[in-house]
């Protein structure tokens, strides 16, 4: 199996509202894959497809080679979802909740669960609705690690935690041994985090998919461009290409990102379209990408909108 997800033209409405429209995803087999985006953008509604939650309008999906209108209980048994609206039986202590999961899942690793209690500091008496938000995520996310699921989806699993609890969750996830492909899924919009743990990422936005690669293309591809005139500001060309994102002058520099970034021409491409000018190529952090193909969206719509 090569891909542990897969979609195609996926798409759901609620009423009239297109909150997932045409997404079209491979997730590879033993990847993190963070799935990106404003607040909003469809992250929940996809990964609730996925999990067969919700059914979809239209298209088709697969989760680790099955379709996921037709997951049955040995699939789930593969695969481990955490949420931030999950529901836990509160009245529960962690022990209690773990001793009562593991008679469905086969793989149950003891050692791994015994472990993984340890680290997450897990050992208390205490009922879940007593304890804070940050240890019942650890302790949701304990009971979906222990019986080693080859596909774990996190639907926003940072929201609201505080750093070291954050901190935590990450160090159980980088350090999970395994002998045999492990794929994470995540949404979030926490992008600090993100960028700790994935190695693809996925930007979605008002229920369209922007793009999906490799972190380290993703990177590698976006640059910020300032050309900087002796006097006056340089001018843009008649036809800008669709891959610059002009974000303006300051003074004598013009600033712009190309996300279509050549390592070996970069340079000499600017410096032939504004002679005489000083450039300078620099890269994005993942935070400043997503902070501007958000706004980016958001401009794009408006003018949609209003023509």
């Amino acid at each position: 199996m090569t891909n542990a997800i897969e979609t195609v033209d996926l798409a759901r409405r609620f009423k009239g509202h297109e909150a997932v429209n045409a997404l079209t995803l491979h997730v590879p087999a033993g990847s993190v894959f963070a799935l990106v985006g404003p607040n909003g953008a469809g992250k929940t509604t996809t990964i609730k497809m996925l999990m067969n939650l919700i059914r979809p309008s239209s298209g088709s999906a697969t989760v680790l080679g099955t379709d996921t209108r037709k997951l049955d209980p040995r699939d789930l048994q593969r695969i481990g979802y955490v949420s931030e609206s999950q529901e836990l039986p509160d009245w529960m202590t962690p022990d209690q909740l773990l001793a009562y999961v593991r008679p469905f899942y086969p793989t149950w690793d003891t050692a791994l669960c015994e472990k993984l209690q340890r680290d997450l500091g897990l050992a208390t008496r205490t009922p879940l609705k007593r304890l804070s938000r940050g240890t019942r995520m650890k302790a949701a996310l304990l009971a979906s690690l222990a019986y080693r699921p080859e596909l774990l989806m996190l639907d926003e699993p940072f929201t609201g935690l505080d750093p070291l609890v954050r901190d935590e969750l990450i160090r159980a996830l980088l350090e999970l041994p395994g002998d045999r492909p492990f794929t994470v899924f995540i949404s979030s919009h926490d992008i600090d985090e993100v960028e700790r743990l994935a190695d693809w990422i996925g930007f979605i936005d008002r229920g369209r998919l922007a793009f999906a690669e490799t972190v380290s293309t993703l990177l590698g591809r976006f640059r910020l461009v300032e050309i900087t005139a002796a006097s006056d500001p340089p001018r843009l060309p008649a036809e800008v290409p669709p891959s610059w994102l002009v974000q303006g002058t300051a003074g004598r520099t013009l600033r712009l990102i190309d996300t279509t970034h050549d390592p070996e021409r970069g340079v000499e491409r600017f410096a032939a379209a504004f002679p005489d000018t000083d450039v300078r190529v620099s890269p994005l952090s993942l935070r400043e990408i997503f902070v501007l193909m958000a706004r980016h969206q958001v401009a794009r719509s408006t003018t949609a909108e209003a023509s």
